[in-house]
């Protein structure tokens, strides 16, 4: 079994599948070039819509990914569970989990409306909505995921499962969280992790030490293997000054830095910053 915790910090890529990414084979050559070149990790934005721009399906292309990958961890990042539908993002998981030998993260989130890929499409809008969809939706998927009897009869999802194999693999769920909302560190708290996502800045340490502590708050179990994921750009291929404090984040509880491509850049800076590999610090 792939040890997914740890108290080295990993680092991965993190981008979105469309514009220069928005062929599935050019993101997967760019998962190649990651683990040839070192990285830990590879996560994919989940995303439906993207005006003019080219877009791929992140859970298709991860599947290609484990195929032609051996050691890198990956996941989406992240995926909501109130537009995807809980029972196949188990569905998705599992067999990316399978196809790879338990590398799937998975990533989670209520999702952004930015672009219209809930609104477009008639899908539910309301954050409080979402939110409560959120938590019966990774009930649902644990309970999959366990292969147990599973009757439910929620406020948004009916389901009724008889006695199944369970997942062969452990399948990590982080949560995502743009505030310090008490709601969303309870859930993140129940799962394996968090990504600490503001919409305007890279968190600093002294943010990464409170989330710890409003994790502790929340019930998350001293001792208890959890991930803390923080985005942003810290690598020298960039050519620009580096504002982020790498060992001061470590030091404060991060345990995954996620290098971060945006489709604003040229596909050609992209390749140069996996090629380079993690930044050393």
């Amino acid at each position: 079994m792939i040890d997914l915790t740890g108290s080295t910090v990993r680092h991965a890529v993190y981008l979105p599948p469309f514009g220069p990414f928005g062929e599935p084979g050019v993101l997967v050559d760019l998962a190649v070039r990651a683990e040839r070149a070192g990285w830990d990790g590879f996560f994919l934005w989940d995303h439906v819509v993207a005006d003019t721009m080219p877009i791929a399906d992140p859970w298709t292309t991860l599947g290609a990914i484990a195929h032609a990958t051996s050691r890198l961890l990956f996941g989406p990042m992240i995926t909501p569970p109130a537009r995807r539908r809980p029972w196949v993002v188990a569905r998705h998981a599992s067999t990316v989990s399978r196809l790879s030998g338990g590398r799937l993260i998975l990533g989670t989130g209520l999702g952004s409306d930015e672009s219209g890929d809930f609104s477009r499409f008639g899908e539910q809008t309301d954050l409080l909505t979402r939110s409560a969809m959120f938590d019966e939706g990774l009930d649902v998927i644990r309970a999959i995921w366990s292969g147990k009897r599973f009757d439910h009869d929620g406020a948004h999802y009916q389901v009724a499962l008889a006695e199944a194999p369970p997942e062969p693999f452990p399948i990590p769920i982080w949560v995502a969280s743009s505030t310090d909302n008490p709601r969303v560190v309870r859930r993140a708290a129940l799962c394996d992790g968090i990504f600490p996502n503001p919409e305007d800045h890279t968190p600093t340490a002294e943010e990464i030490a409170e989330t710890h502590r409003a994790l502790g708050l929340a019930g998350l179990e001293p001792g208890r293997p959890f991930d803390v994921a923080v985005a942003g750009n810290a690598s020298p291929a960039w050519e620009e000054p580096i504002k982020v404090d790498l060992p001061a984040l470590g030091q404060a509880g991060m345990t995954w830095w996620m290098e971060s491509l945006m489709h604003l850049d040229p596909l050609e800076l992209s390749q140069k910053i996996v090629d380079a590999g993690p930044p050393r610090w």
